[in-house]
């Protein structure tokens, strides 16, 4: 189950990148920063959400127990991408990468974090897998 749930978290990696792209080269030169940032949030939440549910059956949630520790994987996969390629590869300030969590500027990047930590959870008391 880990290690399906490591290749679907892959998947969602290059979902983001993806998403990263459309919001960099066309949401935000069509509608400007903030308005780019809120769209692009919103359509990789619902995206991650999505992936997590039609990909339930594949990763074979073992537990809700062992959903709720996918999705902390996620997000420690998540966080450790964002902050340690960020900088390290991409040349990011730590002031700079912080700026989407800054909820009181309208930064709703953290909406994605959440639906990363809860969706393996909600997809697996679905009805979509049984879990044990």
């Amino acid at each position: 189950m880990w290690y399906r749930a490591g290749l679907v978290w892959l998947l969602f990696l290059v979902t983001a990148i993806c998403n990263g792209a459309v919001r960099e080269g066309i949401l935000r030169p069509a509608f400007g920063v903030q308005p780019a940032h809120v769209v692009s949030t919103l359509s990789l939440s619902i995206l991650i959400f999505a992936g997590t549910w039609l990909t339930a059956p594949f990763v074979g949630y073992e537990s809700l127990a062992a959903a709720w520790g996918v999705g902390v994987m996620w997000l420690a996969l998540t966080l450790a991408f964002e902050f340690l390629a960020g900088h390290f590869v991409f040349g990011k300030t730590w002031d700079v990468l912080l700026i989407d969590y800054d909820l009181m500027q309208g930064r709703i990047w953290p909406l994605v974090l959440l639906v990363t930590l809860i969706a393996p959870r909600l997809a697996a008391a679905a009805a979509l897998v049984p879990v044990r």
